[in-house]
């Protein structure tokens, strides 16, 4: 890429050290992407629009300047499909090439499958376990996940792509199961109560027989749901939570318990290999932003121009952690022999408010650096708070640091800075 249309930029973890890679070598499983190769996959345009050469050269220019900011790697396995601004039609290629994948002997290449692997989170472990060499299956119904997640992947003799419901039963030979089905924002999860819960028991109940069948590892996506609005603050792994049964919220964060006793139920009566990760508040490239998450939300809501929607007086509290720390605490989770329930998340607590001023800051600095010129600079406004809307939550991260050697890297200003371009990115090639 030329040069002079992407700007040289470092990314800096938390003590100021260059992060070049993401994963580890450890519990015997190594898991290390160069960071560049995994932004390729999604830090770059899908398509190019149909236009005269020279705006085609100027088009591809301002593509560099938009997803290339932060990509210095490969950009020759994207698709270059063709957009026609006229028709508002599109013109889908299939890749000519794939990223690169390790080459790993059948001895350690695994088979392993990632239940709603279309979605946010799912999307990006795929990556990753995809970069590795090993062999990947999908289980999606598509609700709130989406092909264009994975669609790099389709084709690839590694991978396989399955629509299906995780309520009803699937059989597949496998090493390793990633169960994240199931909606997990308020708006999606609100949608169909009933199924939301069924989802959490039936689709858990499908996959541990899965796993009890096949003897695969069974690693369950929780949440840090199942605290409900603590009274123990920073919560850990014995606290037993404080939730509503019958609230708004209570399809997801009850669904989310059983779960658990579902999961080890099957450890403690049929040996099930089970792990469990409590996720915290994740963000990162390919969150939908219609979704009603407060970190998509105020991003969104800053480019446009519009203003930012604060919940309450913006006093209750978040943490943030990076969807890239999220991954490497869910393989660091998968290959250890830790059985217990483990908190994933960041322990840098901002209050709602704070954390509003912090993207709005983020999203003028970006706008500055691409010399776009503001007509008004975004207010903050307040609204009343949902119902059974936490308080406080943050996670004591000690059981990770302790038994997986596991800590976030990511500082929530980088993080969001790469959100920040994502976002932008895709508002200007019109698909989002």
């Amino acid at each position: 890429m030329p040069s002079s249309s992407v700007k040289d930029t470092q990314t800096l973890d938390k003590d100021g050290q260059e992060i070049k890679s993401v994963g580890f070598q450890r519990f015997g499983f190594d898991c290390e992407v160069a960071i560049d190769s995994l932004r390729s996959l999604y830090l770059r345009s899908h398509y190019v629009v149909s236009a005269s050469e020279s705006q085609v050269q100027e088009l591809d220019a301002k593509e560099e300047e938009g997803h290339g900011y932060l990509t210095q790697g490969p950009n020759a396995y994207q698709s270059k499909s063709i957009f026609h601004p006229d028709t508002q039609s599109i013109s889908y290629t299939t890749l000519s090439r794939f990223a690169p994948v390790k080459l790993l002997p059948s001895s350690s290449r695994k088979r392993i499958l990632v239940t709603g692997g279309a979605g946010f989170v799912g999307s990006h472990l795929v990556d990753r376990l995809m970069l590795l060499g090993h062999e990947v299956t999908v289980l999606d119904n598509f609700f709130t996940g989406s092909k264009t997640t994975v669609s790099h992947w389709v084709g690839h003799p590694n991978f396989e792509l399955v629509r299906h419901d995780v309520v009803e039963p699937f059989m597949i030979e496998c090493d390793q199961i990633y169960h994240l089905a199931c909606p997990a924002s308020p708006p999606h999860y609100q949608f169909n109560a009933v199924k939301t819960i069924k989802t959490s028991f039936m689709g858990t109940l499908n996959m541990l027989g899965l796993a009890k069948r096949t003897k695969a590892r069974f690693l369950i996506s929780s949440t840090s749901e199942v605290y409900g609005d603590p009274e123990v603050h920073p919560q850990p792994e014995d606290y037993w939570g404080h939730v509503n049964p019958i609230g708004p919220r209570a399809c997801y964060d009850e669904g989310k318990r059983v779960a658990e006793t579902l999961t080890y139920g099957f450890h403690n009566q049929d040996g099930v290999d089970v792990r469990v990760a409590r996720i915290f508040n994740t963000y990162g490239p390919r969150m939908n932003p219609h979704d009603g998450r407060v970190v998509s939300n105020f991003i969104v809501q800053a480019l446009r121009g519009e203003d930012m929607t604060v919940y309450g007086d913006g006093k209750q509290t978040r943490s943030f952690q990076y969807i890239h720390d999220l991954i490497d605490g869910l393989i660091a989770l998968m290959n250890s022999d830790e059985s217990r329930p483990v908190n994933i998340g960041n322990g840098d607590e901002f209050t709602i408010g704070e954390f509003a001023e912090l993207v709005r800051e983020i999203v003028e600095k970006v706008q500055k650096e691409d010399g776009i010129t503001l007509e008004r600079r975004v207010q903050i406004v307040y609204k009343p708070i949902p119902t059974d809307d936490p308080q406080k939550r943050r996670p004591d991260t000690t059981r990770a640091k302790n038994s997986l050697g596991w800590q976030p890297r990511w500082s929530v200003r980088m993080g969001l800075e790469e959100m920040v371009r994502y976002y932008k990115a895709k508002m200007s090639e019109g698909s989002m």
